[in-house]
């Protein structure tokens, strides 16, 4: 992999999201890593400050964002993706396994306007595929657990994980989604702690360890791999402890939004007749 890229992160305290817009210094071609639409629960507002930061970041850089990467379909926030193409005409993409995730959750919903194929993305990327980003290359890992659909970007000396892992004080990600498995994020992991020590590991949450009075989201595979509280054994306890600890966990409190939306690659429902679009609340017995 080639030269570093240059990263500027947005932190979202709503929904502990961090948003990367990542660029190659010698074109000022970039991409946007998983942005954040401004969505209110209780009012069913939704705005797009926290994309239009990013968009503001980038114009005063110089930058041409052509890329609008997801590393999956999130369940904590909504995704300011299809916002983002509007201004920029960029491409968004995330890995294949999407089709996946559309056909677990479109049921689940009632949705008849989903594919089940990926369509509504740009791009859909299978693991080991490379792409440009300027004179830069991305490289797409796919690493499931936390959902099959889970993908990396490494470019340059950094990595994207997206929920795969925290920093090293908080853990790693939950498992207990449909389709996601403890067995196979902790094999996910191991493959990114294979990488070299000083690539820079880029985390899309985190939740301030208890201790610690600050916000972080950049780490390296040598601090995870030497300090990780959840991977100081190996997968057998790994995976006991992932399942134990995930039956205790509630369902994140933007789930059923975001779920909905984002296997939509951030498009809304259409509107109804009365020109209100609606998101569906399933309930259970």
């Amino acid at each position: 992999m080639n030269s570093k890229p240059e990263i500027r992160s947005f932190f979202d305290e709503t929904t502990y999201t961090i948003t990367h817009l990542v660029s190659d210094p010698a074109t000022g071609q970039a991409a946007v890593i998983d942005p954040v639409l401004d969505y209110d629960h209780r009012s069913g507002a939704i705005s797009h400050v926290s994309a239009d930061h990013v968009l503001a970041a980038a114009e005063e850089s110089g930058l041409e964002i052509v890329w609008i990467l997801e590393t999956h379909a999130h369940a904590d926030h909504l995704s300011a993706a299809p916002h983002l193409k509007s201004r920029t005409g960029a491409q968004v993409g995330i890995g294949e396994h999407i089709r996946d995730v559309q056909r677990i959750f479109a049921p689940i919903f009632n949705l008849d306007d989903i594919s089940g194929d990926g369509r509504e993305f740009d791009r859909l990327f299978a693991d080991g595929e490379s792409f440009p980003l300027g004179r830069l290359q991305v490289e797409v890992l796919h690493t499931p657990g936390h959902t099959p659909a889970c993908v990396s970007y490494r470019i340059g000396d950094a990595v994207f994980v997206g929920d795969t892992i925290f920093m090293p004080d908080y853990g790693t990600a939950r498992t207990d989604f449909p389709g996601g498995s403890a067995t196979t994020l902790y094999r996910s992991i191991q493959r990114l702690l294979s990488l070299p020590d000083d690539t820079r590991l880029f985390l899309c949450h985190d939740y301030k360890a208890p201790g610690r009075e600050h916000y972080a989201w950049e780490t390296t595979v040598a601090d995870e791999r030497a300090h990780n509280l959840h991977l100081r054994s190996g997968e057998q306890d790994f995976v006991a402890m992932r399942e134990k600890r995930d039956a205790t966990l509630p369902a994140p409190a933007l789930l059923l939004p975001s779920i909905q939306v984002n296997i939509r690659a951030g498009r809304l429902p259409e509107p109804e007749d009365n020109g209100t679009r609606y998101l569906k609340i399933p309930l259970t017995p």
